[in-house]
């Protein structure tokens, strides 16, 4: 099973985030350029579709993923994340569980959240709902959980991944991951363990990390509109351009996953977009 990852589209309904960067360029920039990458079997968009919230961001997400799809005649996987609307993300991508002919086949039983499961090929695909309105960081429900571990009660034929927004991992060194990622990580790390859960893919930190929770792999992807560049100051957010995406490999015999980064072509890669204080949370200077 071989896994093309994306997150953080922040498609909006001009077609530009809230930065002035072009994320339906970025998005269909990354989308050309792992035209080539052989024999995937699933589509994984992990959080921040729409900047703004709105429908028309959702769709021209969906618009562009789902051709990139249906070219291959694979499903997708959508979840949400900070910068979502619950409504406006479940009147276009329903469950966000779509198959290869485009039709919504999750299954979902938590009120208030997007939390949903299907099951492409024999590979359990659950998207948990970490959205806080109003917040950067992300918090799963005890619903969700409850919900979650009934669902892992019994394996699947080719094992589960979950998908969250929030990632449950943070180095130590750079103080906003622990404050904005996943606030309820170790809940979520009790529901996980000992499952059949092989990875749990995420977004929202706009860079690759990877580590684990609970023995299980975890997988952060590059941001498709912008990229966090962590060569500056522990406390500064510098967003630069450059969309990426990860290819997750599952080996058929159950074996830990593979993760590859993949980077766009893009030839503004590396210009600033912003750079934020988080101490202040405003625009900041480096000397």
């Amino acid at each position: 099973m071989r896994i093309l990852h994306l997150s953080d589209t922040h498609l909006t309904a001009s077609g530009f985030d809230e930065d002035g960067v072009d994320a339906a360029a970025s998005l269909d920039r990354i989308l050309h350029d792992v035209r080539f990458v052989p024999d995937l079997d699933l589509i994984v968009v992990s959080g921040d579709l729409a900047d703004d919230g709105s429908v028309a961001g959702y769709a021209a997400v969906r618009e562009r993923v789902g051709r990139f799809a249906a070219g291959r005649q694979i499903p997708q996987v959508y979840c949400v994340g900070n910068h979502d609307d619950r409504a406006a993300f479940a009147q276009v991508l329903g469950t966000g569980h779509v198959d290869a002919a485009g039709r919504d086949v999750g299954q979902t039983a938590v009120a208030d959240a997007r939390a949903a499961v299907s099951e492409p090929a024999g590979l359990r695909m659950i998207t948990l709902d970490s959205l806080v309105p109003g917040s950067a960081y992300g918090l799963v429900s005890d619903a969700q959980l409850g919900w979650l571990g009934s669902v892992l009660a019994q394996p699947a034929p080719e094992g589960s991944v979950v998908v969250v927004h929030h990632p449950p991992i943070a180095l130590s060194s750079v103080p906003w991951m622990a404050t904005d990622g996943l606030r309820n990580a170790e809940a979520l790390g009790e529901v996980l363990a000992g499952t059949d859960v092989r990875a749990v893919l995420c977004g929202h930190f706009h860079l690759q990390l990877a580590g684990s929770l609970r023995g299980i792999p975890v997988s952060v992807t590059p941001g498709v509109v912008t990229r966090l560049d962590l060569t500056t100051r522990p406390h500064l957010w510098r967003g630069v351009k450059g969309a990426g995406a990860t290819v997750v490999e599952l080996g058929a015999s159950g074996g830990p996953p593979l993760f590859h980064a993949v980077q766009a072509r893009d030839p503004h890669v590396g210009e600033p977009v912003y750079l934020v204080d988080t101490r202040s949370g405003g625009d900041a200077t480096e000397d």
